[in-house]
């Protein structure tokens, strides 16, 4: 107990540094999945028609996604520099895997009957993708959004090490110092984030549901 009225009080008085780096890590962490869904999702829709691109395509974001993020943000300061472009691009990178694999996924079960009847009333290819094939893939679409989401949360922290802020300037700063409360209050902020990210997913996921999908359920 006295453990945690000391946590308590640690965050009470540090509340304004913990708002402004809660601020920041969710301003890097919004940008990185905002270029992830614009280069994920229509670069899914691409191999999805380009067959011959997918296996290369999803092999090389595979191969990135096995790379170490310390050893990754290590890699991009050189060319890069220090502080919020590198924390982004690595985050982006780590991002992509889950959107596209859910993206080419999600296109690929449309209900093949519904296409063919599509098909049938006269819709163009660029018609059946746009009011077809993209609407009923959405929630598994949005599904990979929701998981690189979370997952970039945590990642995030760790850009604190090429000073791109966030909570990982808490966490960081308590480990160098041995002050556990410090440790502890950036932890816990940035799970309560991830715990948060991750229900406003559920709630767009389930928005986004085609209301056939819901009734099935």
């Amino acid at each position: 107990m006295e453990a945690l009225r000391n946590l308590f009080a640690f965050m009470s008085a540090n509340s304004s540094v913990l708002i402004d780096k809660t601020i920041e890590h969710m301003q890097i962490t919004g940008t990185a999945i905002g270029i992830a869904i614009l280069l994920g999702v229509p670069l899914g829709i691409l191999i999805s028609y380009v067959v011959p691109l997918k296996k290369p395509v999803i092999g090389f974001a595979n191969v990135m996604q096995a790379i170490p993020s310390l050893a990754l943000l290590g890699f991009l300061v050189p060319f890069l520099g220090i502080g919020r472009t590198p924390a982004v691009f690595a985050v982006v990178v780590y991002s992509l895997l889950p959107i596209l694999k859910n993206t080419v996924t999600g296109l690929a079960n449309v209900n093949a009957d519904t296409l063919e009847a599509a098909r049938g009333i006269g819709m163009t290819q660029l018609q059946i993708l746009t009011r077809v094939k993209i609407p009923l893939a959405l929630p598994v679409i949005f599904a990979g959004v929701r998981i690189s989401a979370v997952t970039s949360v945590g990642l995030v922290t760790l850009a604190s090490f090429i000073g791109a802020g966030g909570l990982g300037d808490i966490i960081f700063a308590g480990i160098r110092t041995l002050n556990t409360n410090q440790l502890l209050a950036g932890a816990l902020v940035a799970c309560i984030l991830a715990l948060t990210v991750d229900r406003i997913g559920g709630i767009i996921e389930k928005l986004v549901t085609p209301a056939c999908f819901k009734e099935r359920k």
